[in-house]
């Protein structure tokens, strides 16, 4: 079969504005992943009581970040496919509207459950726009510069993860909590305009038909897993009936999800992709990567703010070395990989990631902060040498015409590997501080000794309305939550180093050179 690229098929009025059309689509990109980020720094203030903050629960706080999750990640197939049905801008203006509103709404949340609510809002908004940007952007651009323009496009992330917390400590230095997430209402009207005026439509001339079953079984599958494995943490009890039922029904569901898209005709996710093992390595790499960084990010959020004493805007810069770093050798990874191989460079990513995980089993509450600073700039490099060879392995494995599926699912197991990630290590952190503190509040009524034993802010927070009375339990809450960091961390350490083990087994090696060079050119025209 001949595949014969077509001379210019881009309008020359849109070929010329193809950059200032790159711009709009980063800033709809910017939004929907600044906010993750930004919610990452107002955690504790979200988890002290009313009137500053919710009084969220540690399991209240991880289902706000994880609604976000599980509804953007089961909801990106479907978004992609109506997105090719109805048009692409016609989605992404949808999907930016609703995430607007959302926004706006979870700004206004009387209650942990009405955040939980509305977070699920804006991420039903946010499904629509991921998936249709890349989309637009692959409409736009000729085939020889869509490699360039998908380096900037992912390098958006990388602004985002360095903007949002210093946006939202700055916020929260001078507003309520929920201007964390007021903030994007005015950049979302900014971007529907310019979005209105800039950006062209397109649809697929012969779209896939819609698979709402799997979409509800893929959902229904993953809320209930990691319902299940947050309830244990919850309960320091993973043996507990109601917490295993809840897994298993989890399991089993995802289990016939998998088994009915392999029998469907129009799958939202077609599992076949995943016969081929390098392509299912990448995504493991991906998934066990953010699984690990998620976990920390979360419990790095505590051990800044609470043990250390910083506001969430010096908590905000802390993490600026981190996304520096990503910014840096994300785009600069290729190089190394076509000395080294992908093999090579993913698994010394890995390593250098479990290296970091295991630097935090090690801080105390009086560990240099410059340390800190180095722990975070490795542990951006190493995601950046993890993420961009992986990202090149999955466009490559399948056909070019995949390549909106392929992209697409790499960032579904993003999601839910940071889902999962924090799910389960800010279980392990639950788990841990609760047995370390449990024997410390024997003083304190039933009623309240439970709540003092759910996290630190929770301790804390009993503590000060004990007045001096409660002073006698500051120094155990420390002790407690590192040691439960320290273990937290050792889990996030092995599950690196299980990632580093599947990179290095099924990832290819630097071909020879001959086979190199006579590949180049096809490795160019499959950037997309």
């Amino acid at each position: 079969m001949t595949t014969s690229v077509p001379a210019p098929r881009i309008p020359e009025a849109v070929h010329r504005r193809r950059w200032a059309i790159l711009g709009v689509l980063m800033l709809s990109l910017l939004i929907v992943v600044l906010d993750n980020s930004i919610l990452n720094v107002a955690i504790k203030t979200i988890a002290t009581p009313a009137p500053t903050g919710l009084g969220a629960t540690q399991s209240e706080i991880e289902w706000a970040i994880n609604s976000y999750t599980l509804v953007f990640a089961g909801l990106l197939f479907t978004a992609g496919l109506i997105g090719d049905r109805l048009g692409r801008k016609k989605v992404l203006l949808g999907g930016l509207v609703v995430f607007g509103i959302g926004s706006a709404l979870a700004a206004e949340s009387g209650s942990p459950g009405q955040l939980i609510t509305y977070r699920a809002v804006m991420a039903l908004g946010a499904a629509f726009v991921m998936p249709a940007t890349l989309a637009v952007l692959m409409n736009v651009f000729e085939r020889s510069e869509q490699p360039k323009a998908i380096g900037i496009w992912a390098g958006g992330v990388g602004l985002a993860i360095a903007i949002g917390p210093i946006t939202g400590g700055a916020l929260l230095d001078h507003f309520w909590w929920g201007s964390v997430f007021l903030i994007n209402v005015p950049i979302v009207l900014v971007a529907l305009a310019l979005m209105v005026w800039l950006v062209p439509d397109s649809r697929d001339p012969k779209p896939g038909r819609l698979d709402p079953v799997g979409v509800v079984l893929s959902v229904l599958g993953l809320v209930l897993l990691v319902y299940g494995i947050i309830k244990g943490g919850e309960l320091a009890d993973f043996t507990d009936a109601k917490v295993l039922a809840t897994i298993i029904a989890g399991v089993v569901v995802l289990i016939g999800f998998v088994v009915y898209e392999k029998r469907s005709d129009h799958p939202s996710l077609d599992v076949t992709y995943f016969r081929n093992k390098v392509f299912s390595a990448a995504m493991a790499a991906i998934a066990l990567v953010f699984f690990a960084l998620m976990g920390v990010t979360f419990f790095g959020v505590f051990y800044t703010q609470s043990v250390r004493g910083y506001s969430p805007l010096e908590s905000g810069l802390l993490m600026l070395p981190l996304a520096a770093a990503q910014m840096i050798f994300a785009p600069r990874a290729r190089l190394l990989v076509d000395r080294f191989g992908n093999k090579a460079t993913t698994t010394a990513g890995m390593l250098l990631i479990a290296a970091t995980l295991a630097a935090f089993a090690t801080f105390e509450a009086d560990t240099p902060i410059w340390l800190l600073e180095v722990v975070f700039f490795l542990m951006g490099t190493g995601m950046a040498h993890i993420m961009t060879p992986t990202s090149v392995v999955i466009m490559q494995a399948l056909p070019r015409e995949k390549a909106g599926s392929a992209s697409a699912l790499s960032n579904t197991f993003r999601q839910v590997g940071g889902a999962l990630g924090i799910a389960v290590l800010g279980s392990v952190l639950a788990t841990s501080y609760r047995n370390g503190i449990e024997d410390k509040l024997g003083a304190l009524p039933p009623g309240l000794r439970d709540t003092a034993g759910e996290s630190i802010e929770a301790t804390l927070g009993i503590a000060e309305k004990l007045g001096p009375r409660g002073q006698a339990l500051v120094t155990p809450a420390y002790d407690a939550f590192l040691h439960a960091m320290h273990v937290t961390a050792l889990w996030g350490t092995g599950v690196a180093l299980v990632g580093a083990v599947v990179v290095a087994a099924f990832l290819p090696g630097k071909p020879p050179a001959a086979q190199a060079s006579k590949q180049e050119p096809e490795l160019i025209s499959t950037g997309d």
